[in-house]
C-alpha cells in the first residue's frame, strides 16, 4: 500500500517539480515498484489532458485594434501580390502566459482535488476497516462469553443432576431404614393392646435437618385413647413443647392430643393420649412445635405428618 508521502512524491514527479537527491531517490523506489510506477503514469496522464478542459480566456480588449493595425501596416508595405496576412509575433507573447498560467492552473486544481479525493477515499477506507475489525472483535468476544456461559450452565446441570441422583439414592436408603423401624415400633406398639382394634399410623418428617426423623402412632377406637412413639426429633427450648393433633372429619379444627418433650440425646419421646373431643375416625395425624404447655388451636409450623 502506498502511504500518503509517497503519493506527494510521485504527485511532484509527475509535474517534474522533483530535483536532486530527492528525485533520484524516487526514481530508485519507481524502478523496483510497479504500483507506484502505474500511479505516476495515471498522475501525468491526467495532468496531460486537464489541459483540454481549460475554459475560454477572453483576450485583451484593445488586441483585435492591435492586430487589425499591424495587418494594415504590413500590407501598405509589402507588395501587393506579396501580401501575406502573418500573425504578430506580439499576439503570441500576449496570449502564451495566459494560456500556460489556466492551464497550469487547472492542472493544479484537478490534481489537487485528486489528491483530495484519494485521501478522502483512504481515510474512508481505513475508518471502514477499523469498524469492521471493531465489529469482528466485539462478535468474537460475544461468541466467547455465550461459550463460557454454556460450558458452565452445563457443568451446572451435571452438577445438579449428580447432587440429585445422591439425594435419591439416600432417601430410598432412608425409606428402607424407615420401612423397617415402623415395622419394629408397630410390633412393639401392638403387643402392648388388641391387635385386631388397634389402628396403625406412620408419621414421616417434614423437616430439612432431621431428615430421619419418624413418630408411629397407634389408636384404640374402642378405648378411644392412643400410644404415640417418636425418634430423631431435634432437642426443643426450655419454652417450647411439641404437640400431637388428631384431624377428625367430623371437626373443622384439629383434635389436641397433648404435648410431649423429647430425650435431648437420643431425640425419642413416648406419649399416651387422648382426645380431647370424641373421635369417630382418624384422618390424619401432624406434629407442630408450639410454645411451652401448648396452645387450643395448632399455630406452630408441622414438623410431622401421617394419614
Amino acid at each position: 500500500m502506498i502511504d500518503e508521502r509517497t503519493e506527494d512524491l510521485a504527485a511532484l514527479y509527475a509535474l517534474d517539480l522533483l530535483e536532486g537527491a530527492e528525485l533520484a531517490s524516487f526514481e530508485s523506489a519507481l524502478a523496483g515498484d510497479p504500483a507506484l510506477a502505474h500511479l505516476v503514469g495515471e498522475l501525468r496522464s491526467s495532468s496531460t489532458a486537464l489541459a483540454y478542459t481549460a475554459p475560454v480566456v477572453a483576450p485583451p480588449a484593445d488586441l483585435r485594434r492591435r492586430v487589425l493595425a499591424s495587418i494594415d501596416a504590413q500590407l501598405a508595405a509589402e507588395p501587393e501580390d506579396a501580401r501575406i496576412l502573418r500573425p504578430s509575433f506580439s499576439v503570441f507573447r500576449t496570449l502564451l502566459p495566459w494560456a500556460a498560467a489556466a492551464c497550469f492552473a487547472l492542472t493544479a486544481a484537478w490534481f489537487g482535488q485528486l489528491y483530495l479525493s484519494a485521501r478522502s477515499e483512504a481515510g474512508l477506507l481505513r475508518d471502514t476497516q477499523a469498524l469492521t475489525e471493531l465489529s469482528l472483535k466485539s462478535a468474537q468476544t460475544q461468541l466467547e462469553a455465550e461459550r463460557i456461559l454454556a460450558r458452565r450452565q452445563y457443568a451446572d446441570q451435571e452438577k445438579i443432576v449428580v447432587e440429585t441422583r445422591a439425594q435419591v439414592t439416600q432417601r430410598d436408603t432412608q425409606l428402607a431404614a424407615l420401612a423397617e423401624r415402623v415395622t419394629s415400633l408397630s410390633a412393639q406398639l401392638k403387643s402392648e393392646g388388641d391387635l385386631a382394634q388397634l389402628k396403625i399410623t406412620a408419621l414421616a418428617s417434614m423437616l430439612k435437618n432431621s431428615p430421619q426423623a419418624l413418630a408411629v402412632a397407634v389408636w384404640s377406637p374402642e378405648k378411644q385413647e392412643g400410644i404415640l412413639r417418636a425418634e430423631k426429633l431435634p432437642a426443643l427450648a426450655s419454652d417450647q413443647d411439641y404437640q400431637l393433633w388428631v384431624v377428625d372429619p367430623q371437626y373443622k379444627d384439629p383434635v389436641d392430643g397433648g404435648v410431649f418433650t423429647v430425650d435431648p440425646q437420643t431425640g425419642e419421646a413416648r406419649l399416651k393420649f387422648k382426645g380431647k373431643q370424641p373421635i369417630k375416625e382418624i384422618a390424619a395425624y401432624a406434629i407442630t412445635l408450639e410454645r411451652k404447655g401448648g396452645v387450643a388451636k395448632s399455630a406452630g409450623p408441622f414438623l410431622l405428618l401421617g394419614k
